[in-house]
């Protein structure tokens, strides 16, 4: 979650501060090149002055040749592009009154050219083309000469632009390095406000997954953010102590009326006995009442360790699961014999954690389904095997399997397949199995074994559940 909110506020950041920072950039520029602007006209509206006495000699004026005027504005055009490196001059219509250097004229056409016929229209320059750091080299301000109204000539100032570029240059630099240093203060701030935000549910998370994978004593601990967050925390809290009460009464019921029932049925059983004596031998009706009783007795047998393994802690070891196997193994075979069925163990050693008279349990009801169903001359494989984060006991046998949709409800309480119906059992092996594994964060899942079969694997992890 933290990873899809982070960006949506980089980004909201990042344009917030690309809104303020670019009007900001361009007005710094603007605000360079006016200043420039500014100096250059005032420097055009002297020469435009100095310009006038050529052919106007002001009064009281000791200058009197125009020839002399003309060499004061010309070494004042010099002096000036001498000092600042600015090309400027004053032209007539079609030649030249001063120019400095002297080389230097007005094109046919370009910038300097607008700026010269605009200014000839008596409109000095005064918003020039916006100079850029990576373009325009060059800035052209041009002004008229004016005399009774009339335009006489045109000052033009040619400057270069790498000292204002430079300038703007450094100054989009300093405006980058403070959005910069901004972007960095608001990405630790999203941070600690996510951080923040999402930690209540981080930790409700966990929580949940804790409940889910069985221990039900988990709870959110106190933590900061949002007292909406908090409260759902509390609420959470609340609603997980009910779930609890109401399993444990749920278990509590089950294993009271399991218990409470085998007494009255032990005492059924022994009159059913009794009954069976006063009857000639081998009556179908008292031997079927005796198998009816004994199944109910396995079936409350089979509730009780239902509740006792929902209510179990698991003592989680590190266990040697080869060995175990192996050993499960060696207690089946017997059975298998019996049944005339081959029961093969491939029980190399690794270790798990794992408690190991619940994992026993589990793999006894896995073995003996596992026998149950596979016919004379067939085979039982067991086989462990590891990688980096679970061990695993594969159980397959190669009786007459299960549909699909028989083998998603595999596992279900009291659920037998259809085609089982006549087979000694309650239907809560599995399901048993299941409970002891989860408890300790263990798991059982069924497939396909190919041509027909049923294959069943237990996994167990290989480190500490929750660690």
């Amino acid at each position: 979650m933290r990873s899809r909110l982070l960006p949506l506020l980089i980004v909201l950041m990042a344009a917030v501060l690309l809104a303020l920072g670019v009007p900001l950039a361009i007005s710094l520029a603007a605000a360079q090149q006016q200043k420039v602007v500014v100096d250059r006209i005032d420097d055009t509206a002297r020469f435009a002055s100095l310009a006038q006495f050529v052919t106007s000699p002001p009064k009281g004026s000791r200058v009197n040749s125009p020839n002399e005027r003309l060499k004061t504005l010309t070494r004042e055009l010099i002096k000036y592009n001498g000092l600042y490196d600015i090309k400027a001059g004053v032209f007539y219509r079609e030649e030249v009154m001063a120019n400095a250097p002297v080389d230097w004229y007005i094109p046919e056409q370009g910038e300097v050219r607008d700026a010269f016929d605009e200014a000839f229209q008596s409109r000095r320059s005064h918003d020039p083309k916006q100079v850029w750091p990576w373009e325009r080299d060059r800035l052209v301000v041009a002004s008229p000469v004016i005399r009774d109204g009339d335009v006489l000539a045109v000052v033009v100032t040619d400057s270069p632009t790498g000292q204002m570029r430079s300038k703007i240059l450094r100054g989009w630099l300093i405006i980058g390095a403070g959005e910069i240093a901004a972007m960095l203060l608001a990405l630790s701030a999203a941070l600690r406000l996510t951080g923040w935000v999402l930690r209540p549910v981080r930790v409700l998370d966990a929580t949940t997954h804790d409940i889910a994978t069985g221990r039900l004593k988990s709870r959110v601990a106190a933590t900061g953010g949002p007292p909406e967050l908090r409260r759902l925390a509390r609420s959470f809290n609340e609603m997980a102590d009910n779930v609890e009460d109401v399993l444990e009464q749920q278990r509590a019921f089950v294993a009271d009326a399991s218990h409470q029932l085998r007494n009255p049925l032990s005492a059924l059983l022994l009159r059913i006995e009794l009954l069976a004596l006063e009857l000639p031998e081998g009556n179908e009706e008292i031997a079927s009442v005796r198998t009816e009783g004994k199944r109910l007795a396995q079936v409350l047998d089979d509730l009780l360790d239902l509740a006792l393994a929902e209510h179990a802690e698991a003592d989680l070891r590190l266990t040697d699961i080869g060995e175990l196997a192996a050993e499960r193994v060696a207690s089946w075979s017997p059975v298998a014999d019996d049944k005339g069925v081959r029961l093969v163990g491939i029980c190399p050693a690794t270790t798990a954690w794992a408690d190991p008279v619940a994992l026993s349990s589990a793999l006894d009801a896995v073995i003996d389904n596992a026998l149950k169903f596979t016919p004379e001359g067939e085979c039982v494989e067991v086989e462990v095997a590891s990688n980096g984060t679970v061990s695993t006991v594969v159980v397959a046998d190669r009786g007459p399997g299960l549909s699909d949709e028989e083998l998603a409800r595999v596992g279900d309480r009291f659920w037998r397949s259809p085609s089982h119906q006549n087979v000694k059992g309650s239907g809560l092996g599995l399901s048993i199995s299941r409970a002891l594994l989860a408890a300790g964060g263990g798991s059982i899942a069924y497939e396909h074994r190919e041509p027909h079969g049923l294959k069943v694997t237990v996994s167990v992890p290989r480190t500490v559940p929750g660690a």
